[in-house]
Parts: structure tokens; C-alpha cells; sequence
């Protein structure tokens, strides 16, 4: 467990939120005449510490300006901030020291090997020589047999992985990928997500982003969806899994069917002719139970059936689609104003 933060700063005990954001707005100034753009809506968000958390949204929603926020690369229009219990305002240097974040853009220096790259990096943030990790965190991402070639030579998938050991060299309790995935195969993908649930077992906290929903659904413990700066969505990713509570079963039968059968006229049932029966259900109100008994009464034989439950997918185009009608509801609204 990470009690303390990178170059000495130690603290007693280790805060109960990684990171916790208050009324965190931020707008941007409008472009040749345009209105200002507001990016992040009084968002008020806390990630509990050694969680995988996963931040989620259309491209636009406003994650990339919660990111740049913390790492203090974008000056926030109100609310407060803090990364380790460091005020984002009050210790710009301690929070930024407690957060490595891995970004979406490739920016590499070509002309620098990996362990080159490592070396700098470390000593910007001030770790002493003796404390650098630099062939332990090459070794932990498949990149010790590149460390001395040049960084231009590198494929993408490993490129991004410098990415990640570049943001680990001052070992910060806070780390942040942002679509670290993006343009990375399936086999370079695993071994990424087994370095990242590997960091989490030690107590590092992981802020995701990814545009890979079943990644999301894979890894987060808990998930937060924003679109157009607005949180819609806050829970554990069990809980947000039930929200829409539905599943659809699908019965294949021996005997070939004209019609539903009566026996199921109390049920959402779509028949796929000749023999096939597809069951829409609320889990929270019908029993596969029920359904089952329906056809043993009609007396039909079950030769297969499956069942397909929500995914995250499911949820996330829920939520931001609703999102989408009260942003143009709101914009209706203005517009009978004027």
C-alpha cells in the first residue's frame, strides 16, 4: 500500500479518496464570436484510494479537461480539486508529484531511448539515482529488449507502453491512462491490463479512460459517465449493470410454432418462426421460473436456451442519450427565451 507521496512528502495516513473534485467547472472562452463553451459542470466526484476507476463519455463529454485539471496542465473555472489529499490550489507541487498520467497523444522524443527516456523523466521529478526504478518498470512492461534502441524505432503498442512507464517513474500513488489502449493489439492489451491489475494489488489507484466499454466493464470497480460536463452516472459497475434492469431469453423449442402460444400471453414474447421464442424481462419482477413452467403448460420441449443480460454498452447509450435530450431540451428552452 502507497503511504506516502513520491520525493519524501510522507503523510501518517493515506487519504480515503485518491481524488476528490467539488464543483469542478471549467469553460472555455467562445472562438470568433461563439458563446463560451462550458467543458465540466460543477462536477463533484470522489474515487475511493486503490480503486480501478473508469471515466467514461462520448468524445467532447469533458474527460480529457477533468484529467488535464489534476495533472495541472488546464486552469479550472471553479470548484476545488485534490489528487492524494493535496489541494490541486493550495500544493500545486505535492499534487502533481502524487499523479502520473498517461496521455492519449504518442508524445515521444525519437531521438531518446526507452531507458533514456526513464532517466530524464525520474530526474525531473526529482528521484534520486539510487531510488530510480528504471529496469524494474522496462522489465514490468515487455520493454527491456528496446531499452537502448531509439524511441523512433518502437512500434506503436510499445510506444504506449512507454507512455506508462514514463508516467510511473516517481512511483505516484495516482495513476491516470487516458485511452491507453487506443491502437494497441489484443496480446499487447492483456499484457498492459495485467501490469495495471498488477499495480492495483499494491495500492495504486488507476483512473481509466477508454472507449473499449467491455475493458471498462472488465477492470473498473467502480464507474463514472459524463457527457457534455454533466455527471450522469456515478455507482460500483455491478450496480450500474442493474439499473436497467432487463435480460432477454431465448428458447428454442422441438416443435415447430404457427403462433406464441396462449400460455404465454402474460409475457413480452417475439416469435422467430419455426421454433424459436425470444422472452423480453424485467429480472426484478419474472422468474426464468415462470417462464419455463408457461411452456411446460403449453406443452412444448426445450431443446436450447440463453440468456443475454445488459452490458455496459447498454447503459452508457442510455445515459448519455438522455443526457443528449435534456442538453436540447435546455436549448429549446434558450432559445424561446430570446
Amino acid at each position: 500500500m502507497q503511504d506516502a507521496l513520491p520525493g519524501g512528502a510522507g503523510r501518517s495516513e493515506p487519504p480515503d479518496f485518491a481524488i476528490r473534485a467539488r464543483g469542478l467547472s471549467k469553460t472555455y472562452r467562445g472562438q470568433g464570436g461563439e458563446a463560451p463553451k462550458a467543458a465540466l459542470n460543477a462536477i463533484d466526484l470522489e474515487i475511493p484510494r486503490g480503486a480501478v476507476f473508469g471515466l467514461l463519455g462520448p468524445n467532447g463529454a469533458g474527460k480529457s479537461t477533468f484529467i488535464n485539471i489534476l495533472a495541472g496542465l488546464v486552469i479550472k473555472s471553479g470548484g476545488t480539486a485534490e489528487v492524494w489529499g493535496k489541494d490541486i490550489d493550495r500544493e500545486p507541487r505535492a499534487a502533481r508529484a502524487a499523479i502520473g498520467v498517461v496521455p492519449q497523444e504518442l508524445n515521444i522524443d525519437p531521438f531518446f531511448t526507452p531507458r533514456e527516456l526513464l532517466e530524464v523523466q525520474a530526474g525531473l521529478f526529482g528521484v534520486p539515482k539510487a531510488e530510480r526504478r528504471t529496469d524494474e518498470i522496462l522489465a514490468a512492461l515487455a520493454l527491456s529488449d528496446k531499452a537502448d534502441a531509439y524511441a523512433r524505432s518502437l512500434s506503436g503498442g510499445m510506444r504506449r507502453r512507454l507512455l506508462v512507464a514514463k508516467a510511473m517513474v516517481h512511483n505516484p500513488p495516482v495513476l491516470v491512462l487516458d485511452e491507453p489502449t487506443a491502437g494497441v493489439d489484443v496480446e499487447l492489451r492483456q499484457q498492459l491490463w495485467t501490469y495495471v491489475r498488477s499495480l492495483s494489488d499494491q495500492g495504486t489507484t488507476v483512473l481509466l479512460t477508454t472507449h473499449y466499454l467491455e475493458e471498462a466493464q472488465q477492470l473498473c470497480d467502480r464507474i463514472a459517465i459524463i457527457d457534455r460536463g454533466e455527471l450522469v452516472a456515478h455507482d460500483t459497475t455491478e450496480a450500474l449493470l442493474r439499473r436497467l434492469d432487463r435480460k432477454e431469453l431465448a428458447i428454442t423449442v422441438a416443435e415447430e410454432l404457427p403462433a406464441v402460444p396462449p400460455q404465454m400471453a402474460d409475457f413480452s414474447v417475439e416469435l422467430q418462426p419455426p421454433r424459436r421464442l425470444i422472452v423480453r424481462y424485467k429480472p426484478s419482477a419474472v422468474r426464468i421460473a415462470d417462464i419455463l413452467a408457461a411452456l411446460r403448460e403449453a406443452g412444448l420441449t426445450v431443446v436450447d436456451l440463453s440468456t443475454e443480460e445488459s452490458d455496459l454498452e447498454d447503459i452508457f447509450l442510455e445515459l448519455t442519450g438522455r443526457a443528449a435530450q435534456r442538453a436540447q431540451a435546455a436549448a429549446a428552452e434558450a432559445s424561446e427565451a430570446k
